[in-house]
């Protein structure tokens, strides 16, 4: 079983043949919404990848709480921890240019009522094997909350650092597989990383600090991770993007599947990366992008 700890919302998507600069406006080509929110993602995303899911987060009392369930509830992702509350279901407002690239404006709402005792409770009622999967579109405190009593407990906890708060270098101290893309890994690092090389090195450096696994997302040039004191990559597709919107999202959920169903690491990156890949084909939106395991095992 995996739990996921982490927002729930409703994206709101537009399309622009570029992403305007800072006071620009340009126009827009298309507009749709999608479910989201980065923890509903990957926990579509882990569920797809064929293991059973436990959505922990909350929702509004609004018109947008059942479409943001929607693709949990249709996928039999366990959604009873999901609580209700007068906060509005949390909103991502998303423009994606013409090249598949996007910028995201995110509002919590009901996702910032997350609290410390909801994530205790969810982690009490896991067990050995089971993987907790968290992110930071929810308060600090139930993060830092959740990854305290999972470790107490001997859970595996996973965490991505996105998106890419004050808290998360100190949060991801905490985890046991951090996941973070190249702009949070220099965070990580405390220092800009200029090649390949040097991240290598950093990658030895903080794991020989923490014993931690890192995983360092590329886009297009895959990934990168460092366990047991090696170095693991995997290359996703070489594709032309759609939409990069659920990529990350993609990935986390496959990798803690594909570790839960006891895939050795390095066969669980390179599905993750494919997964990921294809998330960006599919469809604009990213729970509609996230491809089931059929697809993505097909090209691994």
């Amino acid at each position: 079983m995996i739990t996921v700890l982490g927002s729930i919302n409703m994206d709101l998507i537009a399309t622009t043949e570029r992403l305007p600069q800072p006071g620009e406006t340009v126009a827009g080509s298309s507009f749709a919404t999608a479910a989201g929110g980065k923890g509903a993602n990957q926990a579509l995303a882990a569920r797809r990848a064929g293991s059973a899911v436990h959505m922990v987060g909350a929702v509004g009392e609004d018109g947008f709480a059942a479409p943001a369930l929607a693709l949990l509830d249709d996928a039999n992702v366990d959604l009873s921890a999901v609580a209700r509350v007068t906060d509005p279901t949390g909103t991502a407002l998303i423009l994606v240019g013409g090249t598949g690239e996007n910028m995201i404006a995110v509002v919590a709402g009901a996702n910032g009522t997350v609290s410390a005792a909801q994530a205790e409770a969810a982690v009490d009622a896991m067990k050995t094997g089971d993987i907790l999967m968290l992110q930071l579109e929810i308060p600090a405190e139930a993060v830092e909350a959740a990854l305290n009593a999972a470790r107490a407990k001997s859970v595996l906890t996973v965490i991505n650092t996105a998106p890419l708060t004050g808290d998360a270098a100190r949060l991801a101290r905490l985890g046991d597989i951090v996941v973070a893309n190249e702009t949070e890994f220099e965070l990580l690092a405390g220092s800009p990383i200029p090649d390949a090389a040097a991240r290598q090195e950093m990658l030895k450096k903080l794991h020989a600090e923490t014993g931690q696994i890192f995983v360092v997302t590329l886009g297009g040039d895959g990934v990168v991770a460092i366990r047991d004191g090696e170095i693991v990559t995997a290359e996703g597709l070489k594709i032309e993007p759609v939409d990069t919107v659920g990529a990350g999202d993609t990935l986390c959920g496959y990798l803690a599947a594909s570790l839960e169903q006891g895939l050795d690491f390095a066969k669980a990156l390179r599905r993750a990366a494919v997964a990921g890949s294809l998330a960006c084909l599919l469809s604009r939106g990213a729970q509609p992008s996230i491809p089931p395991a059929e697809a993505v095992d097909a090209r691994v």
